[in-house]
């Protein structure tokens, strides 16, 4: 039987360190305790092996063993070619494992029948980059057509779309087109349209890779409201001032190996 992935622990650094010129300290060494285990399992793998046919020799993941439970707030970390991508189109069955284990929301991905790829998916809430707005329906209309297009009632719509525009900040501009919206506004109503469904798991591609610091930091204040909720949140970024400052447990990856599993971590040791 596997054992149960186990992941770093650092002690406290004091937010002096991680304030002003914005880089920190050297770090405590790091040891290895059991991870906690905070809530049910959302995320598991289990000796999960990626393998494109394009590159037969480099697994985009190898070997990858972890856990993550329902309520957790984690960050992906690792350089452009560490496995992230392919991380995250695993756990929302974009694409499929060539070996090993994995189970997300209950459903074992490896075995899952292809008419119940679409029902694991509205547990899976989804944030870009890019955004991938609608371009011609209004911000309402946005968060409106992600329950329209699983069935929800109009009466359920028009409850559950005001509510979440109101989460994010943005019931003044519900009527708004994307193309009148900032980065930050377009972003915000990318949240609301993956969790008005009210998803027990939210994952995040680079959600801030095209914004300022500024705005970084309001969106990232914002999922970890989303997250106090109780939602299960996994951000792939490349943004090392925010994972340093909000501390939140941190997976790296480096050529398809997780090389780092740390409580309260860092965006890297040599930070």
């Amino acid at each position: 039987m596997a054992k149960h992935s186990k992941r770093s622990k650092v002690k406290s650094i004091p937010k002096a360190q991680l304030e002003g010129t914005g880089k920190l300290a050297s770090l405590p060494t790091v040891g290895e305790e059991e991870a906690p285990q905070s809530g049910p399992l959302v995320i598991s793998f289990r000796h999960l092996t990626k393998i494109y046919d394009a590159q037969p020799e480099k697994p985009a993941l190898e070997d990858v063993t972890l856990d993550i439970h329902a309520g957790e707030f984690v960050f992906l970390v690792g350089h452009s070619g560490s496995g992230k991508t392919t991380f995250i189109r695993l756990l929302n069955r974009e694409i499929v494992a060539t070996r090993g284990t994995l189970k997300v929301a209950g459903e074992d991905l490896m075995n899952i029948k292809g008419w119940r790829i679409p029902y694991l998916r509205r547990n899976i809430g989804c944030v870009f980059q890019d955004f991938k707005l609608l371009p011609n329906r209004t911000v309402y209309e946005n968060v409106a057509f992600a329950l329209e297009v699983i069935g929800k009632s109009s009466t359920v719509v028009r409850k559950q779309a005001p509510e979440v525009l109101r989460l994010v900040g943005l019931e003044a501009k519900m009527d708004k087109m994307p193309d009148q919206l900032s980065g930050g506004e377009q972003q915000r109503v990318s949240i609301a349209r993956a969790v008005v469904n009210r998803p027990p798991l939210l994952i995040c591609d680079e959600p801030t890779g095209n914004l300022d610091p500024q705005t970084s930091l309001g969106i990232m204040r914002l999922l970890e409201r989303i997250n106090r909720t109780g939602t299960t949140i996994v951000v792939a970024t490349h943004d090392r001032e925010m994972v340093d400052n909000m501390r939140r447990r941190v997976i790296a990856l480096e050529n398809g190996h997780v090389v780092r599993d740390q409580d309260k971590g860092v965006y890297a040791f040599n930070a």
